[in-house]
């Protein structure tokens, strides 16, 4: 069976425009949870002060994604983000998505609600049928499947907490079965009024002081967030790009507990990863590193964690790497389990470990973290190229887990270099856009795989993306031009003729 692997990412996170800024974040120990009143005033009917936000959810290309103006005011902010980030997703991928169009792709949403959609349909007299189709869960997927003319199956998934990742689990399954060949995975999450975090405060599940404490013994509840990710998750014969390889993923729920549905089950968690691992034929200690649900709750952590250890840590080995995404940004709900796996994805890239926040004082529930058995990442420590585990898990009961292999074939600087000058082909909606393409390719001119990916994507209709450009890397020559092109068959310049003696 061919391999599956993550072959494009992209997403919004708190305090980050894009995936680079979150990194940075990562990496810096930024605390992304703020004060301020960008959604509510801090402090409204009680709720903690502080929570993870996105820094701008309100302009959206309506015309790019062929959105009328009428139906983009009643569009659900969650799905015109979901829209802009899984088109970023397939380009980082160095895949034009016009050669997608008509293909057996898929697409898989974790979305838990649409506030917004509420709030457009408060008064009946003023309905006007479009936020139907703005806000509707099914149409996160079927209106990405719409616009860029996927085939494969099209659906929104809502497992609370847990979503994302399930949408991934089922994505890589329906890959593996035959049933698409590549599938866009989403998650979103935006914290637009007040009421569902006041209903999760009166059930008692958020931290006050708005704080994830993972692992730490003052852990006292989760802090609400933002996010809206998307993966692009193919087959590797048809990646350009290979972040990681799936090598299984697997879900179960807990079913019947006595102490209520909401309370975890480590037990059951526990037997979904013993079987996963046992089915791919991994051994545990080849395990680096688990990405835990962690969300700081003085019940959820110490029955995830326990149950980590006794997979993972029954024979001699070096400490198990654990951390939390949630501890730097706070807890995005269904989007969690694709921010952890951005976490994840960032990590492996940078070959670093990005280390948790507000860790201190070991949980005295969770004996390993005393003995040293586990180690939870609370300072950057290189990454080593072990396997790697996500864990999301749905307040229901819905447990799901994901095992990588980091990709070990990557390029050296210097096996990855550019013999010769080399023409870059850049496009984009304005020329600002070409102008800082141009400039991040030149800052990068050593890096082929950069250099390769911009020149596949550089055929995206002009329709889409008017403005084109070319430079020259590898050289001191400072060549470069910019036009605005018509939307016609014929080419401003024909870079194949130009680029017949390169590597």
């Amino acid at each position: 069976m061919e391999e599956i692997v993550i072959a494009g990412i992209a997403g919004r996170l708190p305090e980050s425009d894009n995936l680079q800024e979150f990194w940075d974040n990562l990496i810096q120990g930024v605390d992304l949870v703020t004060e301020d009143d960008r959604r509510w005033k801090p402090g409204l009917y009680g709720l903690p002060a502080r929570n993870g936000k996105l820094k701008e959810i309100n302009k959206f290309d309506a015309s790019f994604f062929g959105v009328h103006p009428k139906q983009a005011h009643t569009m659900d902010p969650q799905l015109r983000l979901l829209l802009e980030v899984s088109y970023e997703a397939i380009v980082d991928g160095g895949i034009n998505p016009s050669d997608l169009r008509g293909t057996k792709t898929g697409v898989w949403v974790g979305v838990s609600g649409s506030e917004a959609g509420e709030a457009f349909s408060r008064d009946p007299e003023e309905l006007l049928g479009y936020s139907m189709t703005g806000c509707q869960r099914a149409m996160f997927a079927n209106r990405i499947s719409y616009f860029f003319d996927f085939k494969g199956p099209s659906l929104a998934i809502d497992t609370a907490c847990s979503s994302s990742l399930l949408a991934l689990e089922n994505a890589y399954k329906a890959i593996y079965h035959g049933q698409c060949d590549a599938a866009i995975v989403g998650g979103v999450n935006l914290l637009l009024k007040p009421n569902t975090s006041v209903q999760f405060m009166k059930l008692g599940m958020l931290s006050p002081d708005g704080t994830c404490k993972s692992f730490d013994a003052s852990g006292n509840g989760y802090c609400r967030s933002e996010a809206a990710c998307a993966v692009l998750v193919t087959k590797k014969s048809m990646a350009k790009r290979v972040y990681a390889t799936i090598l299984n993923a697997g879900s179960n729920t807990d079913g019947y507990k006595e102490q209520g549905v909401t309370f975890p089950s480590g037990e059951v968690q526990q037997q979904l990863l013993n079987s996963l691992y046992k089915e791919a034929g991994i051994p545990t200690n080849e395990v680096e590193y688990v990405e835990a649900h962690g969300t700081g709750t003085k019940v959820g952590d110490p029955q995830e964690v326990n149950g980590i250890v006794n997979v993972f840590c029954n024979s001699e080995r070096e400490p198990l790497l654990i951390g939390s995404t949630k501890s730097n940004m706070g807890h995005p709900e269904p989007a969690s389990g694709l921010a952890a796996l951005a976490k994840v994805i960032l990590s492996l890239e940078h070959g670093v470990w990005a280390p948790n926040l507000h860790y201190k004082n070991p949980n005295p529930d969770i004996p390993a973290l005393q003995d040293g058995r586990i180690q939870v990442v609370s300072k950057p420590i290189p990454v080593k190229g072990g396997i790697v585990g996500i864990n999301s898990f749905g307040f229901g009961g819905s447990n799901v887990h994901v095992i990588l292999r980091p990709n070990k074939k990557k390029l050296s600087s210097t096996e990855s270099s550019l013999p010769l000058p080399r023409l870059v082909q850049v496009c984009g909606r304005t020329q600002e856009a070409v102008e800082a393409l141009i400039e991040k390719s030149r800052n990068l001119a050593s890096d082929a795989s950069l250099v390769n990916l911009l020149n596949s994507i550089s055929g995206i209709p002009p329709s889409a993306m008017p403005y084109r450009g070319y430079t020259l890397v590898g050289t001191e020559s400072d060549v470069k031009e910019i036009q605005q092109s018509q939307t016609t068959g014929r080419p401003l310049w024909n870079g194949d003729t130009m680029e017949r003696d390169g590597p």
